[in-house]
């Protein structure tokens, strides 16, 4: 779950000291809803030229509908791709180099790309978080 808080930092999320330390903490300050701006930071991150990227997140009719707070289901997508973001970000060190990963297909998820993955299902997010493990730990990827 490091790659979680590591991804609550980086949005700068407003952790409690216990969110911070426990991995329960923080999933129950992510299931009470997130703020919108918790996604548009995340969207920036990830897809700086792309003002649309965050309605493939959170679908734009939800988004119009939401005042302050995302819902729990988006909450936790939200905190997934975030993640997903924080790992890979620790691996490459550059957000180019992060972005590139994320939106190419890449062979070992035959041909995917490690972003629709991440998106589509907790599952994809593990496949390439496995595949970015694998880098991390030099083995061929």
């Amino acid at each position: 779950m490091f790659e979680l808080r590591e991804a609550a930092v980086l949005l700068g999320l407003p952790l409690s000291a216990a969110a911070r330390t426990s991995d329960v903490a923080y999933l129950e300050f992510i299931e009470r809803g997130l703020s919108v701006r918790t996604l548009e930071k995340l969207s920036a991150f990830l897809a700086p030229e792309d003002s649309s990227f965050k309605y493939r997140i959170v679908p734009k009719a939800s988004l119009a509908r939401v005042e302050r707070r995302l819902s729990r289901t988006q909450s936790v997508l939200v905190a997934r791709v975030a993640s997903v973001w924080a790992q890979a970000l620790r691996i490459w060190k550059s957000e180019e180099t992060t972005r590139e990963f994320l939106f190419r297909a890449h062979p070992m998820l035959n041909g995917r790309k490690p972003i629709d993955l991440v998106l589509e299902s907790e599952i994809g997010a593990d496949l390439v978080r496995g595949l970015l493990g694998r880098i991390e730990a030099g083995v061929a990827a």
